[in-house]
Order: structure tokens, then sequence, then C-alpha cells
């Protein structure tokens, strides 16, 4: 339970005190209401005794009294309804009660840490301590118990009646007829000897004090001094004294009655409109008898539940006071007009109290003390008969009980009623009078043995309340000589609820020993009492006793958090159906706090409808508000037709609280927003593509960010950034970004173009099951201009102008704040069940001089999507908060969650510059493996700013080339002229009878080919574009070498002529998508030429002295796509090398068509076309370098740890270079083809070009190349060993020496003659390295030849060499020598000359072995006999 301003000893006490009745004169109620007061209501701030009483038991014992309060209360005849239950107007009262008190604003809170749980709640009840207060005030006096009957009876008569005493006689009288004529049966009266307490009132302010003491003094002498007082009050007067401050000590006292009163003038509304008025029947709904009202002038006030029609005026005073103000709690005044007791002083105060102190030691005390003797006596008197003798002479005679019902229904009903004499309730009677004074043992022992005596009878009400007064006189005695008796509240109980059906009584024993439980720490078991006094039949006590249990759970000494917050939520329940709404409201919030975040979607959404209906229902629409929306945020598990329910409450209520708000639109919880998947576009959408022009495809909201394809976007402005800056790119370059997301680097201002629109998609979702119908969406924006060509603004950044905001426009759309167009996108969007949308929303600024605008908020309508809710449409917005990146730079950015700015909301404004819009005409999307085809772009300027400086950088700078100058005039006009249009022009190769078989030489270089670099300017007339002006220009595409779909990316650049601004150039991007279909296949090798060059040509070109090359190509059609390609023809077969050039053919193709159906391996011939041939030739050659570049610096970065060995190898990767150098050759062939297709049935003619590099002597070079093997990796767990010292591989230093062997082809010796034939033989060496090398000859046969060719069985081999067989030489680097040899010969025939053997190493390599030279062909002679 929960904490009481008062102990459970003091609470008890209060429960049962003495009852005193007041009779009073008319003379003395006058002087009482001087002070809007009635006698009783006069003497009850002063009730409690400040001091100690004493008596003494039958035993002659002390007994003190402490902390004694009497109850003094005006007598009422008017019979009482039934204590089984409450009257409708006793539960009205309890009711009102509780409404009026409630949690004071700023009370202390109680924080309970349990788990995850910190909960705060009020720390006490007040509403609940005030129930339970007028709950047991409320009670009926009852014939089975005598605790709340009258023990005496103060009579009071005014000093100014004109013979006081005789007054005394009448009320005396009126007190006996009341108690002892029958004709009343209440009130209450404890012993037929009720004390008689005369009370003399004087008034200081009229009446006569001498005379006052003279009638005191006779009332001395006839009622003795201990039986009468003179009290005198009204000393104060109003002339005297009027600013003095005097405290009102009965207003916390007549609060609680101004409610009694109320009930009462209800029923006297009631009585009122009966046909009668001079009796008014008053009917008990529960007893159902009716009784008469008698006017007695002594009833002015009655019991606080009591029907009684007679008020003062004080109290109706007070009443309409609290009935404006039902909200006020307990502790403060209620009326706020009339005050009490303006005519006492601060010593009348001490006179009253004076007097209730006389009054109970002198008079009230001695009083109970004399009839605990008598009962005491008679009870003793008693003890000598046998007990068993006494009951079978109650049963024989029946000793004076009247039985009310058979004896098979004693258990069912409350037994037998007792006469007053009856021994029982003698000793009951005792028990009583022991517990008002606070003598709890012999109480004890009396309730215990009336307990024995009463379930003897069978007396079940009877012995229930012995029981639980037992078990609250064991509790209060001091030392505490038993336990508690839990168990005979129990049982006292059960007995009241389901024996005697009196849940008032059970309800008053609950409230006891539910506290006295909780005094003892025994909360689980204090709880369980509670819970099962919960019914039906109350809702205001289940739920008062359903919240004192929830707090009992709380208390525990280990907290039950989750049925506290079950029982808060029974409790809630239960104060909204008994109409607390204010109570309910707040035990669903303490609730909410174990609820909240824990996963208990069901119930949290239960107790936030709940909560959102309270707070409407009590006039708290931002409560409300808040409520629901905490509903329609989260994701709810509601079926749909329940959030249908949500939605429209909420709807209702929103509606509700915006009617009369003239605030700015509030936030809405849905739909919800994904705020940093917010994307940003600044510049015009793409404009759609007229005819046949296909627009540049830029950026769009439709386009997904990549990040591989931003830093590849990035990558290309650098390039093309460089270029325009001479190569340099500038230290404040930042890449453009178009569409900023949460990928992008959101923290710098991004750069908006006046009059240019900027495009913001929201991401919307619905979490519910039913769907949001969105329209009229807009944004909200400030906007904050700034001067940053004043260098003060730039350097404070202050703001030169007043922000402004368009929020009046959206409220009021007839309002315009001329910064915003009418262009904003006006949707409708329907968002279904769980589904997630984007809108866009477009906003254009049209002030200039660099201006912040800062987007911050949507704005819309919204409505449930049910026709049968057009009416509820609600307009409010959402804030776009994004946040930025987590920062984790410094320790505390690490040790704390820190996040860093993201401002693609916060746009500066710029003057104007150009926008370009590019347009392309008959661009492909498919051709073959270099195919040449020609389209055109169009360039347009579609802003009032003139262009310059175009530029165009892409990611495959050999697919495309604006041509050189030399075929720009030759350019078509139109596009339809482009198809009789070849893409060369063939030079004339055959001059002077110059044979087919030689080759034409032309000198040529990169820069007679236009721009080889990956940026290319743009040849535009003049260079800039004027506004509105666009240029045509033709563009050359070559296809591909490798077949697939082919990515490329072109991104185009210029600037503003005007200079100086923020922006210093713009970029357009555009994508297309190539489809390569294969055409040929050209596999080129090259081989040393075995025969020495001619003197003559020697002699010409110093540089090819190293000997001639034999180049063999291999051309195959790999076309295998049913596009219509007939087939192909070989134009043209050119070279391009610095060193080298096609000579010849040495073995000319003697078909006359080129069409290829086969493999077909010829010679060359060179004829070089002009452009695009050499454009797309040197683009390719400049894109395969970079390749290699880039592969060779990463070949040198993953060897860069070789380079400390050099000195230990002695140079052996720089001899490696020099002999790989020896077996590089750099050649390119250009092969250029006609493709003849059919297509609609027509023929069309293809033309292309194919490249083929030869960078090895030997090695076979393809076109397209193909596509290596991916070998698999392997994981390497530990560091890399240094890569071994690079060795010359074998084939390498295989092809250091070029032998060449010079001898007649035919000679004629007379072996008739001569047997022996000597034949002269020259064998050239040639050192084709750059190195020395050492060589070995050796001129042995060997037995069989190296290698076996059947053709070759028929050559001799039984020949020798003379003279020496074996040399050892050394070479220069590109040193020839000539070694003349001698072979002999015996017979005729024909031999192959070439058997000796050369072998070779580099100088100075001690460690390496001589490695065996190539050989050339067979060199065969023969010998004829002369």
């Amino acid at each position: 339970m929960a904490q009481c301003v008062q102990s459970v000893q003091e609470f008890i006490q209060d429960s049962f005190v003495p009852m005193v009745a007041v009779l009073c004169s008319e003379d003395a109620e006058k002087v009482t209401r001087k002070n809007n007061l009635n006698f009783a209501e006069l003497v009850r701030p002063f009730c409690r005794l400040t001091s100690e009483g004493h008596i003494r038991d039958p035993n002659n014992m002390v007994q003190p009294v402490k902390n004694l309060r009497i109850s003094v209360n005006n007598v009422v005849t008017r019979p009482t309804p039934g204590s089984g239950t409450l009257s409708p107007a006793q539960r009205r009262l309890l009711s009102e009660v509780v409404l009026s008190c409630q949690p004071p604003e700023g009370g202390v809170a109680n924080v309970v840490t349990a788990g995850n749980y910190d909960l705060n709640f009020n720390v006490t009840t007040p509403w609940f301590e005030a129930y339970r207060e007028n709950f047991l005030q409320s009670m009926p006096a009852s014939d089975h118990e005598f605790l709340n009957h009258y023990l005496a009876c103060l009579l009071v008569v005014s000093s100014s009646e004109a013979v006081p005493v005789e007054q005394f006689l009448k009320l005396s009288q009126e007190q006996h007829r009341i108690q002892h004529s029958g004709e009343y049966t209440n009130p209450k009266w404890f012993i037929p000897n009720t004390l008689k307490y005369y009370v003399l009132l004087h008034d200081m302010s009229e009446g006569d004090e001498q005379r006052a003491d003279a009638v005191y003094e006779d009332m001395k002498q006839r009622y003795g001094a201990q039986g009468c007082y003179l009290l005198k009050v009204n000393s104060r007067t109003f002339s005297a004294g009027a600013d003095e401050q005097i405290p009102d000590p009965w207003s916390q006292y007549l609060h609680r009655n101004n409610m009694h009163t109320q009930v009462r003038n209800t029923a006297i509304s009631l009585y009122l409109s009966l046909p009668s008025l001079n009796e008014v029947a008053v009917i008990d709904i529960h007893s159902t008898s009716t009784v008469q009202i008698h006017g007695v002038s002594n009833s002015l006030d009655g019991h606080p539940l009591q029907l009684d029609a007679a008020s003062d005026s004080g109290s109706l005073d007070a009443l309409d006071a609290m009935t404006s103000d039902p909200k006020r709690g307990t502790g403060g005044p209620v009326a706020g007009v009339v005050s009490h007791g303006a005519c006492l002083t601060l010593s009348d105060h001490d006179r009253i109290r004076q007097f209730i102190q006389e009054f109970t030691f002198r008079g009230l005390l001695p009083h109970i003390e004399k009839n605990i003797r008598q009962l005491n006596d008679q009870l003793v008197s008693r003890k000598g008969l046998s007990r068993s003798l006494f009951s079978a002479t109650k049963k024989w005679f029946g000793g004076g009980k009247v039985p009310e019902k058979s004896i098979s229904e004693l258990k069912s009903t409350s037994g037998l009623l007792y006469p007053p004499e009856a021994p029982e309730l003698q000793i009951r009677k005792m028990a009583d009078l022991c517990f008002l004074v606070q003598h709890y043992e012999l109480a004890y022992s009396c309730y215990h043995t009336a307990k024995k005596d009463f379930l003897s009878d069978q007396a079940m009400l009877y012995a229930a309340g012995a029981l639980e007064m037992a078990a609250v006189s064991a509790f209060l005695q001091t030392g505490a000589p038993r336990p508690y008796p839990a168990h005979y509240m129990d049982t006292a109980i059960q007995t009241y609820r389901d024996v005697c059906k009196n849940m008032v009584l059970a309800e008053r024993c609950a409230l006891l020993s539910a506290e006295i439980l909780k005094s003892q720490g025994k909360y689980s078991d204090a709880a369980t009492l509670l819970i099962k006094m919960t019914s039906e039949d109350s809702d205001l006590r289940s739920a008062l006793l359903l919240e004192q249990a929830g707090h009992c759970f709380i208390n525990m000494r280990n907290p039950m958090v989750r049925k506290f917050a079950f029982h808060m939520i029974l409790a809630g329940h239960r104060f909204s159906k008994a109409g607390q709404k204010r109570h309910a409201l707040r035990c669903y919030c303490q609730a909410m706090q174990v609820y909240k975040g824990k996963g208990w979607s069901l119930a949290e959404d239960h107790i936030n409808f709940t909560i959102g209906r309270q707070s409407f229902t009590l006039r708290q629409p931002e409560n409300a508000v808040s409520a629901f929306r905490h509903i329609l945020t989260n994701d709810s598990q509601q079926t749909a037709t329940q959030q249908g329910a949500f939605l429209r409450e909420y709807l209702y209520v929103y509606k509700s609280v915006m009617e009369g708000s003239e605030a700015g639109l509030p936030q809405l919880p849905l739909p919800c927003i994904n705020s940093s998947a917010t994307r940003v576009y600044f510049g015009h959408e793409r404009r759609l593509a007229e005819g046949e022009k296909q627009a540049a495809t830029h950026v769009s909201l439709d386009q997904e960010y990549d990040q591989d394809l931003a830093a590849m976007w990035c990558h290309l402005e650098e390039q093309v950034v460089a270029a325009a800056n001479r190569g340099v790119v500038p230290v404040n370059f930042q890449p453009t970004q178009c569409c900023l997301n949460s990928q992008t680097d959101n923290l710098r201002f991004p750069l908006a173009v006046v009059e240019e629109p900027i495009i913001v998609e929201v991401t919307f979702r619905n979490p519910l099951k039913v769907p949001l119908v969105l329209s009229d969406l807009s944004l909200l924006w400030k906007f904050t201009a700034k001067d940053f060509s004043k260098a003060q603004d730039v350097l404070t950044g202050e703001a030169t102008g007043e922000a402004i905001t368009n929020e009046k426009e959206v409220l009021a759309p007839t309002v315009r704040t001329g910064l915003m167009l009418p262009y904003q996108l006006i949707i409708t969007l329907v968002i279904s069940h769980q589904h997630t949308k984007g809108s866009a929303i477009l906003l254009c600024l049209l002030e200039a001089i660099y201006p912040i605008a800062i987007i911050h908020s949507v704005v819309f309508f919204m409505s449930s999507g049910q026709q049968t809710l057009d009416l509820l449409v609600v307009r409010g917005r959402q804030d776009l908060e994004i946040r930025g990146p987590r920062l984790n730079h410094t320790k505390e950015d690490k040790t704390l969650v820190r996040h860093g700015p993201d401002r693609r909301l916060d746009p500066i404004i710029t003057p104007a510059m150009p926008l370009m819009e590019v347009f392309f005409l008959q661009f492909p999307t498919a051709l073959l493996c270099g195919e040449i085809r020609k389209a055109y772009v169009e360039f347009c300027n579609v802003s009032s700013v003139a262009l310059c400086g175009l530029r165009v950088a892409s990611t495959h700078p050999d697919f495309f080339t604006f041509g050189g100058q030399a075929t720009t005039p030759l350019t078509p006009v139109s596009p339809t002229s482009a198809e009789n249009c070849s893409a060369y022009k063939t030079l004339v190769t055959h001059h002077g009878g110059q044979s087919s078989s030689t080759a034409a030489v032309k000198l040529v270089s990169a820069e007679d080919f236009g721009q080889t670099s990956g940026v290319v300017e743009i040849p535009v007339e003049g260079g800039t574009l004027r506004p509105g002006e666009s240029t045509q220009l033709p563009l050359w595409l070559r296809g591909p070498d490798q077949e697939g779909v082919h990515e490329i990316n072109f991104l185009f650049y210029y600037e503003s002529t005007e200079k100086g601004g923020k922006i210093s150039h713009r970029v357009l991007r555009h994508t297309v998508f190539i489809c390569a279909s294969r055409s040929l296949s050209v596999r080129a090798s090259a081989y040393r030429s075995s025969i020495p060059l001619d003197q003559s040509q020697s002699q010409t070109r110093e540089e090819e002295t190293s000997g001639s090359m034999l180049v063999f190509i291999d051309v195959e059609n790999i076309n295998t796509s049913e596009a219509g390609v007939r087939e192909f023809h070989i134009v043209q077969v050119s070279s391009s090398s610095k060193h080298w050039w096609l000579h010849k053919c040495i073995n000319p193709a003697k078909e006359k068509g080129w069409s290829l159906s086969a493999h077909v391996c010829y010679g060359l011939f060179l004829g070089f076309s002009t452009t695009p041939c050499g454009d797309f030739f040197f683009r390719c050659c400049q894109t395969s370098e970079s390749r290699r570049a880039g592969a060779a610096s990463a070949e040198s970065s993953s060897h860069g740890r070789t380079q400390g060995l050099g000195a230990a190898a002695g140079g052996t990767t720089d001899l490696a270079s020099v002999f790989k150098k020896c077996n590089e050759l750099d050649l390119n062939i250009i092969i250029l083809w006609k493709a003849y297709v059919v297509e609609d049935n027509k023929q069309l003619i293809l033309e292309g070009q194919l490249h083929v590099a030869l960078q090895t002597i030997g090695k076979e070079a393809c076109s397209p190349t193909q596509k290596e093997a991916q070998e698999m990796v392997l994981l390497k767990f530990k560091s890399e060993l240094p890569p071994p010292v690079i060795q010359p591989s074998i084939e390498q230093l295989s092809h250091l020496i070029k032998t060449n062997l010079t001898y007649p082809e035919t000679y004629s010796h007379p072996f008739v003659q001569e047997s022996l034939c000597v034949v002269p033989v020259t064998l050239t060496l040639s050192n084709c390295s750059l190195a020395q090398v050492d060589v070995v000859i050796d001129l042995r046969h060997k037995t069989s030849p190296p290698s076996f060719n059947p053709e070759s069985l028929e050559v001799h081999s039984s020949f020798t060499w003379l003279g020496q067989t074996q040399y050892k030489l050394q070479l220069k680097a590109q040193e020839v020598l000539c070694l003349a040899l001698r072979a002999c010969f015996l017979q005729t025939g024909v031999y192959n000359l070439n058997t000796p053997r050369v072998f070779a190493k580099p100088a100075n390599q001690g460690v390496m072995c001589e490695t065996s030279q190539q050989t050339a062909s067979p060199a065969l002679i023969i010998i004829n006999n002369a």
C-alpha cells in the first residue's frame, strides 16, 4: 500500500473514538451562527486532546490515555439505512470525496529502480485516505457493536436565556425522551445512563458576564462542578483589530461536510418535488421503511451521510464554492467568500480547547471508568454459575433471546438478536469501552471471551465483529505480547462477506487488516487481501483497492514491477467505470512506465489509446494527441480494423485541437519519414528526347547511387578539370554532386543555381495496415540572404538580410512571399499497407547574391483513405531532421556519440550559370568489333548565360573521335546524307610502275591525327555557345575490340564566360551501352629473317642494321551472329612503328578477291588512310600503353623490395632487361576491312579496322585479345618472402646470337681426279643484344640429326669440317663477325651445312652456362661431279 500521513496506530485510534451528542437551544445556536458554524462544528477542530489522560481499570491499575480524540455531533433522530450496503447517496458522496482529491502538482515523487525499470509515482495517495476516512465515518451505528454509539450528551444553553436552568431541564427531558421512549431508533446510545454535561454558552460581545457567572455558580450547585462548564466565546469585535489575521482551523473539517451537504441538498430537491410539504417521506432503498421527519430545532447537523433537510448557511456557501472548483484538494480552504470563526479570538480558541479537555478529563473519562467497573462487577458475579448450566438454561427458557429465524438458517444469516441486557452484549460493551480508552489488553480478553460465546450461539455477525476487534486489540497492545492474529481478520472478512452478506463491514475489516499487514512488511498478504475484496458491486472501491494492491507489489523487498503495472491498469479501468477519469488517467500513465519500450506492443497500444481517450474527455487535447501519436508511430501488431479505429480517433482529436488553435502546423506522426534517405537533386529534370534525338542521361532521381560509379565520375572530372587548367587540378576543386543522399559527402553547403529547381525526394513509410492518403505536399523553407562579395560577410558569415520563410503562404495559400514560383509539385500520394514510397517535391528560388535556403519540413494533408471519412482530413507537417555521419576523429569522438553536420538541405543559391543539353543522333546500340560508325551530337545552351570551354572525357577514349580538321568540311550537314559517306579516304599507292608486292612508306606522327589525350576539346565554332544557340558535330564511333555489352561513360565539361563565380564549371554526364558482336580475329607473329639485308639497303637505313623480320598474319571470320553479315573483305594492311616498316610481300596471294572463308597467310603492303583511322589507332595505342604502364607500375611496386639485392646479384637485374630488349618488337599492324550486310532487303557496307600490337619476337599477338584464365590465388597467412632475383630466361638467352652461312648453292668437283672436295663457307655471327657475349662454336657432327624429319632422309650428312672444330669468341654489343670455314665432301649429293652448334652466354658471368642458340632453316648445298 502507499504511504500514509498517519501511522497505523493513529489511523486505528482515529477510526474508533468516543461519540458525544449535542443538543442546543435556539439562543445558543444563534451565538454560534455568528461564526457561520453550529456548536458541533465550532468545537470539532479542538476535539483532539493535547495532554495525557488516565483511568483505573477494574484491578485499580492506572492506564494512560494518549492522543485521544472525541467525536462531537448533533443529535439526528432520522433512521439510517441498513449497514449491509451503501445507499446511492453514500456512494455519490464517496465518489465526490475521491474526485475532489487529486495529486498535488509538484508533489513528492518516489523513484523506484527495479531491474531495467525506473518508475516515478506519488509516495502517498491522499484520495485513498480521504475515501477511507469518509467511509469509516459514514458507517451507521449497528446493534452488534457499540463503538459508534453515543457515550455522552452535551446540553448547550445560552446565557442570554431568561431562565437557563429551565432550558437545561427541557433539553435533558428531550434527550431522555429520544433515548428511552422507544419512538426513535436513532441515534444509538451506549448505556442507558448517558452522561449529561451542561454547557452554558456566553457571548462576550452581547451578554452580561456577571449574570453568566452567577448562572454558572447556580449550575455547579445543581449539577456539580464536574458536570457543567461556562464557555465564553465571541470576544472579538469588528471595530477593534480588523486587520488581525486569525487562523481558520475549521476549513479542513468543513470541506468534508460540504460534500455531505451537497448530497443532502440533492435529497431535499427530491423531497420538495413530492405533493405534501408538511410531511416528507424519506424512503430507504435497502430497508424499505418509511419514517417521519420531526422538526426538532436541535437537529441542525446529523450523521455525515444522513439525508437531513436542515443545513447551516455556512455549509451552503461552502458548497457553492466547492461546486465551482471541484479539483481542489482536501488541504486548502473551500469557502472563498464566507469566513469561519470571525468573532473568535485566539483566546476563544484556547477556551474551547480547555472546555473539551475539562469535559473529557472530568466528565467523559470518569464516566467510562465507572461503567467499566460496573460491567466488570456484573460479569464477575455471573462467573459463579456453571457455563454449561447457564447454556442449558438459555436453551430451555430462551435466555431472553428472540430467534429471528429457524435453527437451520442460523449459519447462513446474522444469527440471533440479543436483547440489550444479554450477558454476551455486556461483555462486548465492556470490550468496546476498554478499546475506546486504549486499554487494549483487557479489551482483547473481553473480545476473545465474547467471540467464543457468539460462535457457540451461531451468532455469526456478532462473532465476526468480536474476531475483528480482537485482532485489532492484539495488534495495538504495547510490547506486542502476542502476534497479530491475521486469521481472525480473514475469518471475520469471510463471515461478513459470505455469511452475513455485509460488504460494508467486510470492507472496513479489510482496510484495517491491510494497513496492519503493511506496517509489518507483509505486502504480499496485504495485496492478496485487497484483491479478494474487489467485486462488481462497487467500481470505486475495487479501483482504490486494486491501486493499493499495486503499491503493495512495488513496495516489496523485491519489487514486482509487472504486477504493479498490471494492477494499476485494472485500477484505471475500474476508475474509468466509476467516473473517476482523472484517477484513471493517472493509473494508466503510471503503468505506461513499465510497458513502454519493452516489447509489449499490444498492451502499450491499449494503454496509449485509453490515455488518449481519457485525456480528451478531461479536455487535455495535447496529451490526447501525444498518446495517439505513440499508437500510430510504432509498428503496431493490431488488426487493420483496430488500427483504423485508432486512426479515426486520432484524426478526430487532432482536428478538434486544431480548430481553435492559431499556432503553427504541428507535426503528424504518420506517415513515417526516413530522413536519412532524403535525396536532393539540383537542376532541371532530364528533358525527353525529341524524334530521333537521344538526350544525355545525366543524373536523375531514378538512378541508384553507386560508390564505384561516383568515384569513376569524380576521376573523369579531375581529368577534364586538369586539362582545362594546364594539367593541374586546382586546390579548391570539389567534384560536382548533382544528387545528394546519405552516401554522398554532405559536410559542405551544396551549390544551387538561381531560377533552377531543387527537387527533394522524401521517403514515406506507412506502418499501418490501412492506407493513408497524402495530398497538397509542399516544403517549408527558410531563406537568409548573404552577400559573399563583401569581405566583412565572408569573414563573419553574418546575414545581410532578414530570414524569410513560406510558413504564411502554406497556412494561407493566398499569401505569396515572392520567393517561390507556383512551381511546387502538388500531388496526391496513396501509401498502402507496410509500403514505402518516395515523393519528389520541387522548389524554385528566385533570389540571387548567394543566399542560403534551409529546407526543414514537409507539409501535407492526411486522411485515412476511406470514403466514409472524407471529413477527417487534417493538415500538418513533418520535420526533415537529417543526422550526419558519426565522428571518429578525436578521442572524444570515439568515446562519445557525436555526429557531424549534414547540409544536403542547406543549399547556397548562386547567380545564374550556363546550362547545356546534349542530344545524340543516329547513335547505334550495337556494333561489330572494330566497326567504324558515324553519328552526330548536338549541343544546346538553354540558359541565359553564354558557355565556353567545351570538353569531354570518357572511360573509353578509343571509342569515339570528333575527327581531324581535314574531315570536318566533308561532314554532311544533315544526318540522312551520311549513308553514302565512307569512313576512309584511301591514298593512291601505285606510283611509277611499282609492283603491288612492294609497300609504300609514309612518315606520320600522332600530332597529325587530332588529340590523343583522354580529354578531348569539342571543336565548336568560335569556342562559345551563346544563350539559346545550338550546334551539331559529327561523332565517329568504333566498336570495342571485345565482344559483349560495354558501358561507356561521357563527361561533358563547360564553363561560363563570366568568370569569378562560386561555381567554376558545370558537367553533364552521359552513359551508353554498346553491344559488340564478333567480326574478325587477327593473329600475328614476327620472326627474325636469316637472309641478310642488301648492301644498298643497309647503307640507306643505318638504323636497321640489326636485320629484318618476317611477319605472319592469320585472319579468321568469327562472326557467328545472325546479323546478316555475308562476307568480309580485307581492304588494306598497314603498319606503324618507329623502327620497322613493311617492305614487301614475300608470298603474295594468287587469288584476286580478299574475301575470307578460311585461314589465309599472306605478306603485307602499306597504304595508310586519313582520319578517323589515325585517331582511332593512336587512341588505341595510348589506351594500351596506359594499361601496360599501370601493369608495369604494379609490377615494380610488388618487386620494390628487390632493389636492395642489386649489389649481391651483381647487376643481374639490369642484364635481364638488356637481354629482354633484344627480343622486343615495336610493330603495330592495322587491318582495314569492309563487310557486306543485308538489312531490310538492303545491302549495306560496314567498315572497320583492327589493330594488332607485336611486342615480342616469336610471340603471337591477337586482335581481339584473348582473355587469360585467372589463376586461383591462395590465402597467405605469413609474410611474403622477398622475391627471387630476376634471371634472364632461357628463351631470352637463346636469341643472343643470330647465325648465317654464306656458301655457293651449287658446287662442281672432279671426284675422279681428286676424291676430296673442299668448299669454302663463311659463318656470320651477329650479336643481337646490347651486352658483350661469350660465344662457343662446335663444328663436330652428331651421330644422328637433332630432330628426325622424314623429308630430310635423302639429305646426305657424310661431310666434315676441316681445320679447327671448336672456337671460343667474344662479341661486343651488336657486333657482326665473319668466320671462314671449310667443308670437305667425299661424294656428290645434297648436303645440309647448318650443322655448327653455337652456344652463348653473357660475358663475365662465370656462374652461368652457355645456352644453345636457335638455328636458322637448313642450308642446302648441291655437290656435282665435274
